[in-house]
C-alpha cells in the first residue's frame, strides 16, 4: 500500500518531534526571502540532533524529500521543498561552546548569527561573515549557502571560517567532516579521479565563485570535506552543529564615503580601492538612496558627497590614528568625484543601516512597481565590473525593466532586484528570458550566477550558461556519492527544477481590491500590497538594539507565525483565491498576536503595513455579521467613555468587578483604567489670548487622562499660544480602525476631518496629545479617506514636542539633573518619529533613556483575553527592565496605553511629556 501525506505526518508525530502540517504552517513555510512558493507536507521543529535522525529515518522510509531551513532568508529558494522543512531556529539554536584561546566556537545550526556575535565579542572576537541579515539569518543557512558578508575582503566567506560539521548522511550516517568516513571518502576520490581536468580548471577563478559545488575541496592534493559541504545548500548532508573559526575584533573602525558620477565609475574604481587594504568595499548609487528619502524621509540619509554613486570603505584595526591616516589617504587619492572621512561611529552606522536595507529597499523598482529577487547576486571577477555593470544596465532597459543595483563591489559581486511583470501575461516568460540573457552576459564576463548566496531555485538551471558538461556531470556524480535517492533539498543545483516553476507572485490574484482601506501606497490592491513582503526577515530580528519595534509578538513567542513575515505568508494564500475566506481560521491566528503597534511600516524595508492589512481583514471577516465581544466593548470605547463620564462613579465601581471584565471580553488579571469623575471636555475652560492653535484632545486623555490636558493648555498658554480644545463627538475612530469596523471609522473620520479642516484654512495648527490618535490624523485618515482635507489635516498635525520646537516664543524648562526613562509610544515612533520629543529633552538638559521596543498593551491587545501573558513577555524585553534599572527617574511615556502597562505591571507612576514640562515650568 503506498504511503499517503497523513501517513507521514502521522509517523513524523509518532517520533515525538513537535510537527505542524495545518493550512497556516504550510502558508508561513511555503516561501523564504525568493521568489518561489511551495507548501511542504509539514514542519518539524527538532530539539536536538537525534530528533533530527528520526525525522530523516521517517523521510527515507517513505521516500519524503527533506529540506533545511534556518530563518528562511534565503533569495534563491533554497530553503523551501514540497516535503518535510526541518526549521532549526526554534529549538537549535545555541551557541554550545566557545574556545576563546582556540577562537572557535560550537554551534548549532539555527543559532542567529547576532546571538554568536554577542558571545564572541565579549571576549574580544568576532566570527568573520556579517551579511547584512546577521540580525536574523542563522549559521546554518549560512553554511548551507556559503554566505560571505560587506567585510569578506577582511574575513572571507563562510568555507573559510568553518572548522568541522557535525552532519548526517541521508541513509542516517552521521559523521564529522574532520574525519569523514572511509565508505564516502572512497566515493568522493572515485569521482573526483575520472573529472581532475574540469575540477582543476573551472573552479576557484576568484573569491566569489560561488556557483554549482565548490568541488575544488574534493580535489586529492586539497582533500577537505568540510569546506567542500559548505555551499552545497542542502542538497549533500543535513548539519547538526558547526564548530566556527573566530577571528579578532577589532578596536577601531572608519568609514570612507567615496561620490562617483555613477555606478559603473564606482565599480571600476573598487580594485583600486582594495589596494588601500579596506575591511569592505560597497557600492550603491542614487536609486537606493532616493527610496530612503523618499519613504524615511530626508532626515534618514547622512551627507553624502557630491556624486550620483558611492563606495563605502570601511578601515579597521587597533590604533585609531593609524586607521584614520589609511582612511585620509584613500579619500585624497582622488578616486572619484569627492569624498567624505566618518569617524562617528553613530553617523556610519546610520550610513551602513542605507546598505544593511538593500535588499528590502530595492524590493520597490525606480519604476515604482515591486521589485523581485531572481538575479540577485551575480559576480565577476573585480576587474571586469564596471563593464559589466555597464552591459546590465543595457541589458535591463533593453528588457524594459527597471533596478536598483548595489553590492560587494571591492569582489565584484552585485545585488539587484528587478520589476519583472509578473501580473501580466507572459510575465514569467519575460522573466526566465531576461534569465537566460543575464546568465549570458556574466559568463561572458567570466562571472559566476550566484556570489554569495547560492544557485538554489532561481539559478540552478542556468549552470549550463557558465560550466561545460563535464562540471554539470561533476556535480551530479557527487551528489550521487552522498545522496544517491535525492532526497535532501530536490530541484536545486542537480536535476533542478526550471526557473519560473512555482514563481509565488506570478500571474493574477482574485482577492485585489476588496474596498476597505484605499490601500494607496499600492494603488488599492490588497495582493500587491500583502506582496510587498519578500521575506528578508527583519521582523524576526530582536530589534530592540537599533531602538526598533518591529515585530514585537515575535520577539515574545519565537514562532514564524507571529513575525510580519509569517502573517504575510497567509494573506498571500487568502489573496490567491484558492480558499477565499476571510473567516480561515489560519488567517485569523495568524492575525490575533498582531498588536497593530505600526512597527512595520516604518522599519519594514519592504514597507509592509500589517496593522493596515489586518483591519482589512476584520472588516470583510465580520462586515454584517456578528462581531467578537470586544470589537463592542474595547472597539467602540469612544462611545462608551463618553456615556462613562456622566457616572463615573459607579460605572468606576462596576468595572472593577470579574463580571465586568468577562462581559467586556477583558482579561480578569488586567485592572480597567479608572474613567475620570469629571472628563476634561466637561472642565470649565477659560480662552485665552495668544496665537491661536487646535488641541486635539482624543477620547482616551478627555476621559482617563484629563491631566495631560490641563497641563498641555498649561504649557502652551506660558509659550503665548491660545490653545482651542476640540469638542465632543471630534474623534479619530482609531478603536473602530483597529477591530476593522472600517465603515464607522470613515463617518467618524470624515467628520472629524470636516471638522478640523475650517482650523486649517485659518492656517491654525492641531496639536495632537495621545499618539496614537494624533497618528491616526497623520496618516490612517488620509489612506481611509483619500480626500483632500485629510491630506490637509494630515500636513497640519504635530505633536506637543514638534509643535513646541518650532514655536519661536517658548523655551524649555530647566531639566538639568533629572534622569527620564523615556518609552517612545510605538505609533509615534513609526509615523512621527520621535527625533522631536528627543531633541526637546535634551535641549532641556535632561539624561534620557530611550526604551527600545513596544510596551506590549498596544491599545485593546493586551487587555483582551487571551493575550495577556504575550502582554507581559512583551514588556519585559525591554520596557520593565529599563525602569527597574532606574527606579528614581521620571518615567516618560505619552501613550496611554504605555502608562496603563507600567502602572499595571509596575505600579509604577508615569508622565505624559506635557505634565513633565508642566510641573517644571
Amino acid at each position: 500500500m503506498s504511503t499517503t501525506h497523513g501517513d507521514v505526518v502521522e509517523a513524523l508525530r509518532r517520533t515525538g518531534v513537535p510537527t505542524a502540517a495545518d493550512a497556516g504552517t504550510r502558508a508561513w513555510y511555503s516561501s523564504d526571502a525568493s521568489l518561489y512558493r511551495i507548501p511542504p507536507l509539514a514542519v518539524v521543529h527538532p530539539r536536538e540532533s537525534a530528533e533530527v535522525e528520526a525525522v530523516l529515518a521517517v523521510c527515507r522510509a517513505s521516500g519524503t524529500p527533506l529540506t533545511a531551513r534556518g530563518a528562511g532568508t534565503s533569495v534563491a529558494g533554497n530553503a523551501i521543498g514540497p516535503g518535510v522543512v526541518v526549521d532549526f531556529s526554534r529549538h537549535m539554536n545555541r551557541v554550545l561552546s566557545l574556545d576563546a584561546d582556540a577562537r572557535t566556537a560550537t554551534v548549532q545550526p539555527g543559532t542567529v548569527h547576532a546571538t554568536l556575535q554577542k558571545a564572541a565579542t565579549a571576549v574580544g572576537l568576532r566570527f568573520g561573515p556579517d551579511p547584512s541579515t546577521h540580525t536574523r539569518c542563522t549559521i546554518g543557512g549560512m553554511i548551507g549557502n556559503n554566505s560571505c558578508g560587506s567585510r569578506s575582503l577582511a574575513y572571507g566567506r563562510t568555507s573559510d571560517n568553518v572548522v568541522d560539521l557535525d552532519a548526517l548522511l541521508a541513509d542516517g550516517t552521521r559523521f564529522r567532516t574532520s574525519t569523514g568516513t572511509d565508505a564516502l571518502s572512497a566515493r568522493l576520490r572515485a569521482v573526483m579521479a575520472d573529472h581532475l581536468a574540469v575540477a582543476r580548471t573551472e573552479f576557484d577563478r576568484f573569491d566569489r565563485q560561488v556557483s554549482g559545488y565548490p568541488v575544488q575541496h574534493l580535489l586529492p592534493e586539497r582533500f577537505d570535506l568540510t569546506r567542500a559541504l559548505v555551499g552545497s545548500e542542502g542538497t549533500l548532508v543535513v548539519v547538526t552543529e558547526a564548530t566556527v573559526r573566530l577571528v579578532e575584533d577589532r578596536a577601531h573602525r572608519v568609514l570612507v564615503v567615496l561620490g562617483f558620477d555613477d555606478i559603473v565609475a564606482a565599480g571600476t574604481a573598487g580594485p583600486e580601492v582594495v589596494t588601500h587594504g579596506p575591511s569592505s568595499c560597497e557600492g550603491l548609487d542614487s536609486r537606493i538612496v532616493d527610496v530612503v528619502r523618499e519613504r524615511h524621509g530626508p532626515h534618514r540619509v547622512p551627507d553624502l558627497p557630491r556624486g550620483g554613486a558611492w563606495l563605502f570603505v570601511e578601515f579597521a584595526g587597533d590604533d585609531h590614528a593609524e586607521v584614520l591616516d589609511r582612511a585620509a589617504v584613500l579619500a585624497a587619492a582622488g578616486l572619484g568625484v569627492d569624498a567624505r572621512v566618518v569617524d562617528d561611529p553613530a553617523v556610519a552606522a546610520r550610513l551602513w543601516r542605507i546598505r544593511e536595507d538593500g535588499a528590502g529597499l530595492a524590493g520597490v523598482a525606480p519604476s515604482g512597481r515591486p521589485g523581485w529577487a531572481g538575479w540577485e547576486d551575480a559576480a565577476v571577477p573585480p576587474s571586469s565590473l564596471g563593464a559589466y555593470l555597464a552591459g546590465f544596465d543595457e541589458l535591463v532597459a533593453a528588457h524594459g525593466l527597471t533596478s536598483a543595483p548595489y553590492g560587494h563591489f571591492g569582489e565584484g559581486c552585485v545585488h539587484v532586484r528587478l520589476d519583472f511583470p509578473f501580473d501580466r501575461p507572459g510575465g514569467t516568460d519575460r522573466f526566465r528570458a531576461f534569465l537566460t540573457d543575464a546568465a549570458a552576459l556574466v559568463a561572458s564576463h567570466g562571472g559566476t550566477l550566484s556570489g554569495e548566496h547560492g544557485d538554489g531555485r532561481a539559478r540552478s538551471a542556468l549552470l549550463p550558461a557558465m560550466y561545460p558538461a563535464a562540471a554539470l556531470e561533476l556535480f551530479a556524480q557527487v551528489k550521487g556519492a552522498f545522496d544517491p535517492d535525492g532526497l535532501l533539498n530536490p530541484g536545486v543545483l542537480v536535476d533542478p527544477d526550471p526557473v519560473d516553476a512555482a514563481v509565488r507572485v506570478a500571474g493574477t490574484f482574485p482577492v485585489a481590491r476588496p474596498g476597505g482601506f484605499a490601500l494607496p501606497h499600492d494603488h488599492g490592491d490588497l495582493a500587491a500590497a500583502v506582496h510587498r513582503c519578500t521575506g528578508v526577515g527583519k521582523c524576526r530580528a530582536d530589534n530592540s538594539g537599533t531602538g526598533g519595534v518591529m515585530c514585537p509578538s515575535y520577539v515574545a513567542t519565537r514562532e514564524e507565525r507571529d513575525s510580519t513575515r509569517g502573517r504575510a505568508r497567509v494573506l498571500q494564500e487568502l489573496v490567491r483565491g484558492e480558499r477565499t475566506d476571510w473567516r480561515a481560521p489560519e488567517v485569523h491566528d495568524a492575525l490575533d498576536l498582531c498588536l497593530s503597534c505600526k512597527g512595520c511600516t516604518s522599519e519594514c524595508p519592504t514597507g509592509i503595513d500589517m496593522p493596515t492589512y489586518k483591519a482589512e481583514v476584520l472588516h470583510h471577516a465580520y462586515r454584517r455579521r456578528p462581531r467578537p465581544l470586544t470589537h463592542y466593548t474595547l472597539g467602540r470605547l469612544p462611545q462608551w467613555a463618553r456615556l462613562a463620564g456622566r457616572v463615573a462613579g459607579p460605572v468606576n465601581r462596576l468595572a472593577g468587578t470579574r463580571l465586568a471584565a468577562r462581559l467586556a471580553g477583558v482579561d480578569p488579571r488586567r485592572s480597567v483604567p479608572p474613567f475620570a469623575r469629571t472628563p476634561f471636555r466637561r472642565r470649565p475652560f477659560s480662552p485665552s489670548a495668544g496665537t491661536p492653535a487646535v488641541l486635539f484632545v482624543d477620547s482616551f486623555t478627555d476621559a482617563f487622562a484629563p491631566d495631560v490636558a490641563d497641563a498641555a493648555v498649561s504649557v502652551l498658554r506660558r509659550a503665548g499660544v491660545a490653545a482651542r480644545p476640540t469638542g465632543a463627538g471630534v474623534c479619530c475612530g482609531l478603536t473602530w480602525i483597529t477591530t476593522g469596523q472600517l465603515d464607522a471609522a470613515r463617518r467618524i473620520l470624515g467628520r472629524t476631518v470636516a471638522t478640523l479642516r475650517r482650523a486649517v484654512d485659518d492656517g491654525i495648527p492641531i496639536i495632537g496629545l495621545e499618539p496614537s490618535c494624533t497618528a491616526v490624523l497623520r496618516r490612517d485618515a488620509v489612506d481611509l479617506l483619500g480626500t483632500d482635507d485629510a491630506r490637509a489635516v494630515a500636513a497640519r498635525t504635530v505633536t506637543l514636542a514638534e509643535f513646541l520646537t518650532d514655536h519661536p516664543q517658548w523655551s524649555p524648562p530647566d531639566l538639568r539633573g533629572t534622569e527620564v526613562v523615556a518609552q517612545p509610544h510605538c505609533h509615534h515612533r513609526a509615523i512621527m518619529t520621535w527625533a522631536a520629543d528627543q531633541a526637546l529633552l535634551e535641549r532641556a538638559g535632561a539624561t534620557v533613556h530611550t526604551v527600545a521596543g513596544c510596551c506590549g498593551l498596544a491599545g485593546d491587545f493586551g487587555m483582551t483575553r487571551g493575550h495577556y501573558d504575550v502582554s507581559v513577555a512583551i514588556a519585559g524585553q525591554n520596557l520593565l527592565p529599563a525602569v527597574d534599572a532606574h527606579p528614581d527617574a521620571i518615567v516618560l511615556a505619552d501613550g496611554f496605553s504605555c502608562r496603563t502597562q507600567l502602572d499595571d505591571l509596575r505600579g509604577r507612576p508615569s508622565l505624559h511629556l506635557a505634565q513633565l514640562l508642566c510641573e517644571r515650568q
